[in-house]
């Protein structure tokens, strides 16, 4: 059932010493703050452990609740508490009421120090799981979430999990592996930054490789411009691309069916090994570097890619957040250098995605940071492109204006 998990350990509790040994009065204290709260208590046990090497036993006690429970136990010799307070938000949300009993027992407890954590349970209906929670860790000390309405689909090919989720933020929400890659709403942030800068610095873009990217949102946006005549989509699963055509329409817009797109099922790396073909524009549209993906972000691979791409050509990739994931991004530019003769990174705020993030556009010639903003709009006039969301002349530049931090981190 969905409903609201709430655990904290206290340290350095002062509070009177009788509420750390003496089951009465920890029995009184928890009684009286759970009626405060709103919450119904249906029976309760607490237990006082005996005195060992001459010194008091702690207490452990929990309250049975009409909504769940509260669970403590305290640690005299450490001036110690563990609390824990469960609701089940079925008939009612509850939520309110369990912050107002742990926030009360914490108080009345005074430590010096403490952690608490809150866990969001289940969902409003077991059959859609509406109302789910979907976390996904920056790094081991972040995290960030969505709810989602319900749970449109779940697909487990033989790569990965795939999940489509239908959100009131974003709308349509696909992730792999439990990674968000895109949704409806926010889409454009992350494609139209990747694609643009590189193919409006381009002075006439024939061809494309895109690797992974079976969502086809980059792929819809590298065929706004028209001197485009084939793009190459190299799509390690099959399953993605089914997923994207039933549920991502308002992603790929029919970029997937297009005359110009051939789709190609099957390792990414492999491709490009065997390929005889030449391509303006390189788009790695990958999940993130510690994914089956990891051997497309090397300089073995980057040396293949640079065999594929005409002179001139441009490559973009996304290189992970300057904030949450410093040393991937360090590294990720590196790498890129050490095949790359230009190599500009980028930034932008991607909603999905919980952070600033960074891209980075490579090539032996290239250089989208010099190319003037009238020109841009130049060409953005003669390719009639105004279907853009995000990009535009003055945001090019700005994508390659780096913050401090981040500029030290790539120099």
């Amino acid at each position: 059932m969905q409903g609201l998990h709430l655990t904290a350990d206290l340290y350095g509790c002062r509070c009177a010493p009788a509420r750390l040994i003496d089951a009465t009065s920890l029995a009184d204290l928890c009684r009286r703050a759970v009626g405060e709260a709103g919450l119904t208590i249906v029976d309760d046990k607490f237990f006082t452990f005996p005195d060992y090497q001459g010194q008091p036993g702690g207490v452990t006690g929990a309250v049975l609740l009409a909504e769940s429970h509260l669970a403590l136990h305290t640690w005299p010799e450490r001036r110690g508490v563990t609390l824990d307070v469960y609701v089940c938000n079925f008939s009612t949300d509850n939520s309110a009421k369990a912050e107002k009993l742990l926030s009360d027992l914490i108080v009345a407890f005074e430590p010096e120090e403490q952690q608490t954590n809150r866990l969001l349970r289940g969902s409003e209906d077991p059959q859609t799981r509406s109302g789910e929670l979907l976390l996904e860790w920056l790094n081991p000390q972040s995290a960030f979430g969505y709810r989602a309405r319900r749970r449109l689909e779940t697909v487990r090919s033989p790569y990965q999990t795939i999940e489509v989720f239908d959100t009131e933020q974003f709308g349509k929400l696909f992730r792999l592996d439990g990674w968000y890659m895109t949704s409806e709403r926010d889409e454009f942030f992350y494609h139209e930054a990747m694609i643009h800068p590189a193919a409006l610095s381009h002075p006439a873009p024939r061809s494309a490789l895109v690797i992974g990217g079976g969502d086809g949102g980059s792929t819809e946006e590298i065929l706004k411009h028209p001197t485009i005549e084939r793009v190459v989509v190299a799509e390690l699963d099959a399953a993605v691309i089914d997923v994207a055509r039933k549920h991502l329409s308002g992603v790929h817009r029919g970029a997937l069916d297009d005359p110009r797109v051939r789709l190609v099922i099957g390792d990414g790396y492999d491709h490009v090994e065997r390929s005889t073909e030449q391509f303006d524009l390189v788009v790695l549209d990958l999940t993130d570097p510690d994914t089956p993906a990891h051997r497309l972000y090397t300089p073995a691979f980057y040396r293949l890619l640079r065999r594929v791409m005409r002179p001139g050509a441009a490559l973009t990739l996304h290189i992970g957040s300057p904030v949450f994931q410093p040393q991937r991004v360090s590294q990720a530019v590196r790498d890129l250098r050490t095949v790359f003769p230009q190599v500009r990174p980028m930034g932008l705020y991607i909603p999905l995605y919980g952070s600033y993030w960074g891209l980075a556009c490579a090539s032996d010639s290239l250089d989208p940071r010099a190319i003037a903003p009238a020109q841009l709009d130049a060409r953005l006039a003669e390719r009639r492109i105004g279907d853009l969301s995000y990009y535009n002349a003055d945001v090019h530049h700005a994508l390659f204006a780096l913050p401090n931090y981040y500029r030290d981190l790539v120099r």
